[in-house]
């Protein structure tokens, strides 16, 4: 068995099993993010002009209508943010268009009222089937595979482009950032959420009812047929500028009375549950080593900020037991049944049909085009 190392200039480890360190101890993820993505990531002048040249596209193209854009919401830290900057300071016109995929936390629901509510926008709300959700989640935990947050982020994306498309909205508005996401999950760790042959052969093994509603969307679709094809541009503002995650949670607070969650990604009860949990509890994977690093690579946090927050776990033990009891009552599912699944043999999105090698080509494409920067996943 491999000795355990740690990066000496960020937290991620080798609990990513294909981490690479180099003489100084150093990790190709803090080496891609130096040599990729550093010196291509403007969030300076430059950023501001090229951020302006869109957002003038963006207005003369909606001229004469109610929206000029569309904003998928989930009611974190990131899409609240871009909503202020977007109304109030790019002076856009979006149509705010949250999913709900059965697991919004009540934190979650008040966080993105109290700022259409302040800002007079509209707020169009895209249910999911629970049934459907329910019986597609379940399946995820019987495959023994770690990435059980699919079925939520697939519908996500799915009805966000199916959306834009059906109503001939050219610009989709995405929170994604640089500066609190330069390194990313590992695939291992969560694997992606549009490999569409993966997604359908764990439903025919493990699902037990027709997915007659829910937004299935190929990885094809709305990376290529729509983007390239129907015109529909994905924007991500944040990376234009200087984004400081803790100045964005001032101002949301002070604004509009917007409460801070304890991690990212825990507006959703089910991605709290499965990343402070599942995720490191079952397979050693704690996703904080990925987000506290990318604040550490953009001075946001330092190592030993990082390394004490680390020391105890991401749920709260004293709760845990009645958190592990809520999601299985959710699911339809004992709580004993619920362990059974997390005892059970784990297994990875490489005991599955795959598309992997299509994704990794695709990746490569893109970084040659210019329009991917960093590489490791």
């Amino acid at each position: 068995m491999e000795s355990y190392q740690i990066c000496t200039n960020c937290v991620m480890d080798s609990s990513d099993s294909k981490i690479v360190f180099d003489e100084k101890g150093i990790c190709d993820h803090c080496n891609d993010f130096y040599t990729n993505v550093l010196p291509n990531w403007h969030p300076d002048e430059v950023g501001q002009d090229a951020l302006q040249d869109m957002v003038s596209k963006i207005k003369k193209e909606g001229e004469n209508k109610d929206f000029d854009c569309i904003l998928g919401m989930s009611g974190g830290v990131d899409s609240s943010y871009l909503l202020h900057l977007a109304v109030t300071e790019l002076g856009l016109k979006p149509l705010v268009f949250h999913v709900d995929g059965g697991w919004n936390s009540e934190l979650a629901v008040n966080n993105i009222q109290v700022m259409v509510d302040k800002l007079g926008l509209d707020l169009y709300t895209e249910v999911i089937n629970w049934e459907e959700m329910k019986d597609f989640q379940l399946a995820f935990f019987k495959s023994g595979v770690p990435h059980l947050d699919i079925p939520q982020d697939h519908a996500f994306i799915a009805t966000l482009y199916n959306f834009a498309n059906q109503y001939n909205i050219k610009y989709i508005l995405n929170g994604g950032n640089i500066s609190t996401e330069c390194v990313r999950n590992p695939l291992e760790w969560l694997y992606h959420g549009t490999d569409i042959l993966q997604i359908r052969d764990i439903i025919k093994q493990f699902g037990t009812i027709k997915m007659e509603t829910y937004p299935f969307s190929p990885v094809f679709k709305h990376k290529f047929y729509l983007r390239y094809l129907k015109g529909v541009k994905v924007v991500k503002p944040l990376n234009y500028m200087s984004y400081i995650k803790e100045d964005a949670l001032r101002l949301l607070a002070d604004t509009y009375g917007w409460k801070p969650y304890p991690q990212k990604h825990f507006e959703s009860r089910f991605t709290k549950f499965f990343e402070s949990f599942w995720l490191p509890e079952r397979f050693g994977f704690d996703t904080r080593r990925v987000q506290y690093s990318s604040l550490i690579l953009t001075n946001q946090m330092t190592r030993q900020e990082a390394l004490e927050k680390l020391k105890g776990p991401a749920y709260k033990p004293e709760t845990i037991d009645e958190e592990f009891n809520y999601i299985a009552t959710k699911l339809g599912i004992t709580s004993e049944q619920l362990k059974i699944y997390f005892n059970a043999e784990k297994k990875t999105y490489r005991d599955y049909k795959n598309q992997e090698s299509m994704f990794a080509l695709g990746s490569k494409a893109l970084k040659f085009l210019g329009l991917e920067k960093s590489v490791k996943r």
